[in-house]
């Protein structure tokens, strides 16, 4: 394991104590607050409210895109809604899909295939939606940057409504309505907004201004959940209450496709932010990394319990298919790197790695050399497309920037970008990128980092914090999940469990004994400590539920030999 640098986050005493007494909640859980910027009592609850969201209006060009939309259901228009192919796509697209046919509209939904079409509008989609009769043309989480493409659906006689929260060009698209956050004149309160949560305040505007349909609104935020979730935008905001609200809804399986693919995935507990990351947010993801993200939208969207069945069933099969690819492209990336030093970014390529996979392979490229990282299938033409993941400071979008001439194109997120080039220019490209990297390195923090919410002692973790931490959720980016740090603990028992997960049994001082579990830490030996050495533990407490107890664990994220200085 790569050894990591705690970083105790500046909680002052005063203000912890003080915000401790006037919640009566315990300081540890006072810490956990004030490290996320809740300093005194009403914003605690402000923080811990219900759903609480801003005025649709406030979002660019809404009020042209519901005008467009209501002419469009009046005039009996063809509307297309057009997504990406990831689940912030697909639910963006089945939230507009769900909403307008339940207003009566004729409306469809296209998702382009990830491997013969690629990310965003094109062209031939663009054209088949013409001749197919669609006058207006909906996007959602793409559109911001394809300048191109939307001035050929105008050229055909199609009206376009962006619906993205990509970054934005300092020039818009000719779109008749580019409903983006970022756009630098937008007046909304909240960027963090992902395309489903977008889709759902169009839905919102629009039933403010023209009434209901038969579809509630409020049934909408398990598909805002999920997007949310699974696109990793910041759970801050009014993004904490559509997912607070939209988890209930998960759990409940009030939708047939949830509970279908919930019965394949295993799910029996209630959803939680980490269910939707892990376990439902995959099995979507692989229909369009493997097959066809159109099969997502209809799980999502249909009322046949047969047919959600057999689609989640589908989902489920293709998810294992892509398990099994993203360990191939992850051994053949290894050998490729081999045992020299790692350089300042890594930048992998081959023509034998399956294009719906290799963002997966970057992001645990990232995880395990902590460097920034391209993953790229290079197809028979020699033109390679890439997925790129980044660590905390190292700005994507910017690097690919200053390599723009070099590629064919680009375009994402400071954290997580999409790229194309052609073959030929590859080993220019990683040299320059490798560069780009390097020189940030000289003042970016190339260390892995762990940032620690408190120092407790283990006395301190007990049932009510675990019930007060409960009381945060969800968690997620911008929300992380509580890391508390313990030292000086006596470890009384050790051993590996599941092949490859630390299980021991540690105390501090005169203290009970607690479990704990490290995932995939293996043994002692392999973290280079033994059982007669003294070690600090970063973790999160949760209740471990066995054979129909609960017992407070420790899930230990991080663990060191305690220092004697």
């Amino acid at each position: 394991m790569m050894s990591k640098l705690w970083v105790f986050r500046d909680i002052d005493p005063g203000r912890r104590a003080a915000l401790a007494q006037a919640l009566s909640i315990a300081p540890a859980t006072a810490s956990l607050l004030l490290a996320r910027g809740v300093t005194t009592a009403d914003e605690a609850t402000a923080w811990m409210a219900p759903l609480r969201t801003h005025d649709p209006f406030l979002i660019p060009d809404i009020e042209v895109a519901i005008d467009r939309l209501r002419h469009a259901m009046q005039q009996g228009e063809r509307v297309c809604f057009y997504g990406d192919y990831d689940v912030d796509g697909m639910s963006a697209t089945s939230i507009y899909l769900s909403f307008f046919r339940g207003l009566g509209a004729d409306v469809r939904a296209y998702v382009p295939h990830r491997i013969r079409e690629g990310y965003g509008l094109n062209e031939g989609a663009i054209r088949s939606l013409a001749a197919d009769g669609v006058t207006l043309l909906v996007t959602s989480d793409c559109g911001t940057t394809s300048h191109r493409e939307i001035a050929l659906a105008r050229q055909l006689g199609m009206d376009v409504l962006v619906t993205d929260h990509h970054q934005t060009d300092e020039h818009m698209p000719p779109a008749l309505a580019v409903m983006n956050p970022h756009r630098r004149d937008a007046r909304y309160p909240f960027r963090g907004l992902c395309s489903g949560g977008l889709a759902y305040k169009v839905a919102d505007a629009y039933q403010q201004r023209y009434g209901p349909g038969s579809v509630a609104l409020e049934s909408l935020l398990d598909l805002v959940a999920l997007s949310t979730i699974a696109d990793v935008v910041p759970l801050q905001d009014e993004n904490r209450g559509f997912v607070r609200a939209g988890l209930q809804q998960l759990s409940r399986g009030s939708r047939c496709g949830i509970r279908a693919l919930k019965l394949v995935a295993g799910i029996t507990r209630d959803c939680s932010a980490e269910t939707v990351g892990f376990k439902l947010g995959p099995r979507l993801n692989a229909a369009g990394r493997m097959d066809h993200a159109i099969k997502g939208v209809q799980l999502l969207t249909t009322e046949s319990e047969v047919e959600a069945r057999m689609l989640a069933q589908e989902l489920d099969q293709l998810n294992r298919q892509r398990q099994d690819l993203e360990a191939e492209i992850m051994r053949e990336g290894l050998a490729l790197l081999g045992d020299g030093e790692i350089p300042p970014a890594i930048v992998l390529g081959s023509r034998r790695w399956h294009l719906g996979v290799v963002g997966i392979v970057a992001a645990r490229l990232v995880e395990r050399f902590h460097r920034p990282a391209i993953v790229m299938a290079i197809n028979e033409q020699g033109i390679g497309k890439g997925s790129a993941r980044t660590i905390p400071g190292f700005d994507l979008y910017q690097a690919l920037a200053a390599c723009k001439d070099l590629l064919v194109a680009f375009g994402g997120h400071p954290s997580a970008a999409g790229m194309t080039i052609e073959e030929a220019r590859l080993p220019e490209f990683q040299a320059r990128f490798a560069a780009v990297a390097g020189e940030w390195a000289l003042t970016g923090n190339v260390t892995p980092t762990l940032h620690v919410d408190s120092e407790v002692a283990l006395e301190e973790v007990n049932l009510r914090l675990i019930q007060e931490i409960g009381s945060l959720h969800p968690f997620g980016a911008g929300n992380p999940e509580p890391m508390f740090a313990v030292k000086g603990l006596a470890i009384m028992e050790a051993r590996v469990v599941g092949e490859k997960h630390l299980k021991m049994t540690v105390r501090q001082g005169r203290s009970l004994p607690f479990d704990s579990i490290g995932f995939g830490m293996k043994s002692l030996a392999e973290q280079g400590l033994s059982l007669k050495t003294p070690v600090d533990l970063a973790f999160t407490p949760e209740l471990n539920h066995w054979n129909g107890y609960d017992r407070i664990q420790l899930r230990i994220r991080d663990m060191r030999a305690t220092s004697t200085g």
